[in-house]
């Protein structure tokens, strides 16, 4: 389910004709009536330019959402993930950041539409658990990257990898010394269904990134390397609220999920920068790393009860 404001169709075609997948517009302030048995709530824009462009839709998205998805879970007894972030520590005092540090956050910075409202997001699913013995599972995820993000992104690998593939100056906001953890998006997937295989009792929320810590800077120049680019580093002011340190303690991820991250900054990166070339090429040959589904049925199952593609109505805010 996705209302597309930050994804693409594009990313899931080749799984369209899948009997086994079926995907509906929509937009999750507004109540969802399907019958399931997992919910994974992935909602909400995680790029600064896009949760900042609609701040109000943005807090809609974290709480009203949060709200329609454990509904739906109370009522079908299904369990529900919550993808959290590591922004809900703020521009940290503690490094690196466990689940029991309580964060530092501006409840009314250009940010908080996001931090704030992904807080509250956590108090809603940790409330609908204690009172309605909702089965929830959180994870705070960190910095995430890999194939499929759109050009547009505006977070910081995308962004380096588009500029230095086009040659352009590559943008540090701040004088690049903050740090960022980055992890790729095959390791973070595999973390979100250990969690969701755990018993009951292991709720969260659970730090769920890689904890290689690099500079901005650094990123720059191992993109711009990497790239082979002719791309120039420009600085540009830190924008308000902008973390300097970003670390996550996987510890409890290690120890409750065996889960630890496996591909490396640079693995990750080539893999990403050749997504990028293909998307920047406008060629039409397959995207790099598409895995096409095998049918496994001879006939396709009943359809998710729920609005169609082609038949939904365009959803305002």
């Amino acid at each position: 389910m996705d209302n597309f404001y930050t994804g693409s169709r594009d990313n899931v075609l080749h799984l369209l004709d899948d009997p086994r997948f079926e995907i509906l517009r929509h937009d999750i302030t507004f109540p969802l009536y399907v019958e399931v048995d997992e919910i994974y709530n992935l909602a909400c824009p995680a790029s600064p330019v896009h949760y900042q462009h609609d701040p109000v839709q943005t807090v809609k998205t974290n709480v009203h959402g949060a709200i329609n998805m454990l509904g739906l879970a109370k009522r079908t007894k299904a369990k529900i993930f919550q993808a959290s972030t590591s922004e809900v520590y703020g521009d940290p005092a503690v490094h690196p950041q466990p689940e029991e540090y309580r964060g530092s956050v501006s409840p009314i910075g250009p940010r908080a539409c996001y931090d704030e409202g992904k807080r509250c997001a956590e108090t809603l699913f940790f409330d609908y658990h204690r009172q309605y013995g909702v089965e929830i599972r959180v994870a705070r995820i960190f910095n995430t990257y890999g194939p499929r993000m759109q050009t547009n992104d505006g977070r910081v690998v995308s962004n380096f990898i588009v500029q230095a593939l086009q040659n352009e100056p590559i943008t540090i906001f701040g004088n690049g010394t903050q740090t960022r953890s980055f992890c790729y998006v095959d390791d973070l997937i595999e973390g979100f269904i250990r969690l969701m295989g755990t018993p009951a009792g292991v709720t969260g929320p659970i730090n769920l990134g890689n904890p290689g810590e690099f500079q901005v800077r650094e990123l720059a120049e191992m993109v711009i390397d990497m790239t082979g680019s002719k791309s120039s580093i420009v600085f540009k002011p830190l924008p308000i609220d902008d973390p300097t340190q970003r670390k996550p303690d996987i510890s409890r991820a290690k120890q409750e999920l065996g889960w630890q991250p496996t591909v490396s900054l640079r693995q990750g990166l080539e893999r990403t920068i050749a997504y990028f070339e293909w998307k920047l090429s406008g060629e039409a040959r397959s995207m790099p790393g598409v895995r096409f589904p095998q049918m496994a049925f001879t006939s396709p199952p009943a359809p998710a009860v729920g609005v169609p593609v082609p038949h939904a109505a365009p959803l305002g805010t």
